[in-house]
Parts: C-alpha cells; structure tokens; sequence
C-alpha cells in the first residue's frame, strides 16, 4: 500500500541545508503493522511526517494506495489526510473544552455526513475503544489511558486506511501502556489496519509485525542496526 523511492528530506537552517533523511526505499503491505525506530535524531518522526502527509519530502517518491503524494498540492495534501490517515500522538492532542464524543466527532465535520450519521459514527467507535460510557466527559476526567483511547477513536472515526503512530505509549505508565498496545493490536488483526508507528519501546515495537530501523537517515538492514 505504501511505495517510498529514493526519498529525500532536509531542512534549511540559515544558508545550510541540514539532510535528515537519504534516499529511502520503504515498502509497506496493506494490513501491515510496522515499527520504525532508531536512536534520536534519525529521520523516524520525519518519515511518519512525509507518511501522514503532513510534510512534503525535498525529492523522491511517496505512493500511499496508488497516490503520489508527494506531487499534492497543500490542499489536495489536506483533503487527502483527512479521508485517508488517522493520527495517533504521544500526548493525545485532545481539546480540553470538548467532551470526548466532540474529539471524536471532529475529523468528521469534515466529511459531508448528517449530524444523526456523525453520532452513529462516534457512538460506534468510543464503544469499539471500551469508552461509550465517558463520552460526555472532558479530558481532564479521564485517565491518561482513556485519554488515548479517545485519540485512537478519533483516530478511527473515518475509517482511514493509514494510521500513524507517534510514541503512543510515551506518556503512560506500563500497564496502561499495554492496554493502548493491546488495542492497536486489535485495530491491525481484527479491523486490518496499515500501522505505521515510531517508538523507542521494545515491548511497543514487539507487538508490530515488522521492524524498521533508521540511523542517520538511512534504512539499516535487519542484524545491522545499533541500540534503539
């Protein structure tokens, strides 16, 4: 599902390129559940980015379903993201003013759905994450396990076929953690969902069905790679 060719990314800083990533071939199967890791400052948060389309790459390829993304424009980017990739953040991203039912409805106030449609969707999706009796509550009610299983609800909703995954475990502490875990395993077996997550977490990348490792931009082969 997702074709990457000889992808580049680097930052300007004053008058200097600064290369984060070299030329990275990457193919990931619909259904698939993969980890990227690496030491920090290896390019895995900005290759999810490119994934997500949430950056654009300097040069190279980007195929997710048959669509170069990287030849988007900003809008068509954005109206791409929205019908195609979930997010799933270390820190939720949560509004602090909205319930969890309003989280969750967000992604589909972009769609064209009926308010009576919206409320099938979230109801649905809060009951698959084991969350249908706190949707009327805020986050600073909830626990910080309740609070990601509201983002990887918000993350469901429209039923994308990408989710990305950016230290979903980071900020919780490990049996809460293996909760989250157990349910992104769920979303892949159950549901057949493409996951694509970064972590510094072995028993997080454990639970993936590929490893991928970066070191200073460039892809390692399985045996080569050094200490996450």
């Amino acid at each position: 599902m997702i074709r990457i060719r000889s992808l580049r990314k680097a930052y300007q800083r004053g008058g200097q390129q600064i290369p984060v990533l070299l030329d990275v071939d990457l193919d990931v199967q619909r259904g698939e559940f993969i980890a990227l890791m690496g030491p920090s400052g290896s390019g895995k948060s900005t290759l999810l980015n490119l994934i997500a389309g949430i950056d654009k790459p300097t040069s190279g390829t980007i195929e997710i379903g048959g669509v170069d993304i990287a030849t988007l424009s900003e809008g068509e980017l954005a109206d791409w993201r929205a019908a195609n990739v979930g997010f799933i953040f270390q820190f939720y991203n949560l509004m602090p003013v909205l319930t969890a039912f309003e989280n969750v409805e967000l992604p589909l106030l972009l769609t064209g759905l009926s308010a009576r449609k919206r409320r099938e969707h979230v109801e649905a999706t809060l009951d698959a994450v084991g969350l249908a009796d706190r949707m009327d509550h805020y986050p600073n009610e909830l626990s910080g396990g309740q609070q990601q299983r509201v983002a990887i609800a918000r993350a469901l909703v429209t039923d994308p076929m990408l989710i990305v995954a950016d230290e979903p475990t980071g900020d919780l502490d490990r049996v809460t953690g293996e909760e989250v875990l157990r349910l992104m395993d769920e979303l892949h077996t159950e549901l057949g969902k493409t996951i694509v997550m970064v972590t510094h977490d072995p028993k997080a990348a454990a639970r993936a069905r590929r490893l991928v490792h970066l070191e200073k931009g460039v892809l390692v082969p399985d045996g080569e790679a050094g200490p996450a």
